[in-house]
């Protein structure tokens, strides 16, 4: 029996404490422990300083990337967006070239009518309004009485201006006077040099306060002549601002009437640099009007700028025209039509090109690849579908064929085939 075999074992020991404890294989023999035992810890090597701190620094590393990662990934977002923003904003535009024109020998410009003399009518003096006799479209000469103005202060300043000169007057007499005897009693010794030279002084100021007073009184009599407003030159009342009772102002704050001379009206117009050489001062010009079709007019150039506008590079001209009977007015557009020799080239676009500025006429081009940059240009012939430029532009350029009104210089666009599906769609470009 197991108990009998092993001397040593305590009698009456409990299971666990006697246990034996067998390998995982449960298989006897030697090796076998008690579970009192106790096992050695193993060696290690001791912990490094070093090692601590080179981790920590790979640790920083790998926080300081992560980091330089994210900024660049944002940065890198933002650049793409904006790119692409900028990409899809920009207008879609379908590109043509300028096609040659025939050359030219006749040039047809646009022209400002004007009044021979255009002038606004101020008031000189303040009051009220009391009497106007012409209203607009009357012809009137000139010296006309326009109008009357009642001004009760101005009169009451001239009356006390007119005392104020009596009273000057009145111690100017005294003071010669007095001056005049006492010069005819110095000569017998009845008065001192120093009197004398005393009223002989208070004359000369009192001469000199009469001169100021006569001129104060000159001043409001023309003031007061103002109070009749009349017609500066022959011509016609092209407007009336003011009515019976309306109080004036003296100045240029509020306009009376507007005069204009029309018997020789004025035609300005601006011809291109390229044909400065062709017009001389003295030569007949013809001259159409939309309001007149199929009629010409007659005017001569009387006088040019004799320098080019560095803005647009052309010359402006003046052309005076007959108006006595009437027929044209100012401020209308007309057609001036220069004979010119054939120089230079002319291009023919489409109307569609064209931009109207407040600058002047202007068509839309393309450089770079993708900024638009807008020409100015002088027309010829127009034909309605296609004009004929004939300054402005060269064989080279990339014109836009419908550019958008919003379209500014500078813009970048987005350059179209002409059958792409993006120009087919509605309102596209």
């Amino acid at each position: 029996m197991a108990n009998e075999s092993n001397p040593d074992q305590q009698p009456g020991a409990n299971q666990q404490s006697g246990a034996q404890v067998r390998p995982p294989n449960g298989a006897p023999g030697h090796g076998v422990r008690t579970a009192n035992d106790h096992e050695t810890a193993p060696d290690h090597p001791a912990f490094s300083g070093k090692g601590a701190v080179v981790g920590t620094i790979v640790v920083l590393i790998a926080i300081v990337g992560l980091a330089v990662y994210g900024i660049w990934k944002r940065h890198h977002n933002d650049d793409v967006l904006a790119d692409t923003t900028q990409r899809l904003a920009a207008p879609s535009v379908i590109l043509i070239s300028p096609q040659p024109g025939a050359p030219v020998d006749s040039l047809v410009l646009p022209g400002n009518v004007t009044a021979f003399t255009d002038a606004p009518i101020y008031a000189r003096t303040s009051g009220y309004l009391t009497k106007w006799y012409y209203d607009i479209g009357t012809h009137v000469k000139k010296g006309a009485l326009l109008a009357e103005i009642a001004t009760p202060e101005l009169d009451q300043q001239l009356a006390q201006a007119q005392a104020d000169l009596a009273t000057a007057q009145a111690t100017y007499n005294n003071a010669r006077t007095q001056a005049d005897r006492y010069q005819d009693l110095v000569k017998s010794d009845a008065v001192s040099k120093q009197d004398t030279d005393t009223y002989i002084n208070q004359a000369a100021s009192t001469s000199a306060a009469v001169r100021s007073a006569q001129a104060n009184v000159q001043r409001l009599k023309e003031l007061q002549a103002f109070e009749k407003v009349y017609a500066p030159f022959d011509g016609v009342v092209t407007a009336r601002g003011t009515d019976i009772g309306q109080l004036i102002s003296a100045g240029g704050g509020m306009e009376l009437f507007h005069m204009q001379a029309l018997e020789t009206l004025r035609v300005y117009t601006n011809v291109p640099q390229l044909y400065t050489q062709s017009i001389k001062r003295g030569e007949k010009i013809d001259l159409s009007f939309p309001e007149h079709p199929g009629r010409m007019f007659q005017g001569t150039l009387v006088r040019t700028a004799d320098a080019i506008d560095p803005t647009n590079r052309t010359l402006l001209v003046e052309i005076d025209v007959d108006n006595r009977k009437g027929e044209l007015m100012p401020g209308s557009l007309a057609q001036v039509h220069f004979k010119t020799t054939q120089v230079g080239k002319t291009f023919i676009v489409p109307v569609s090109a064209l931009m109207f500025r407040h600058e002047g006429l202007r068509v839309a081009t393309v450089i770079d690849g993708d900024t638009a940059h807008l020409v100015p240009i002088i027309i010829g012939q127009d034909n309605g579908a296609t004009v004929e430029v004939v300054s402005g532009l060269s064989a080279d350029d990339r014109v836009i064929q419908d550019p958008p009104d919003s379209l500014i210089e500078g813009e970048k666009v987005a350059v179209q085939r002409p059958n792409t599906p993006a120009n087919k769609a509605p309102g596209g470009k």
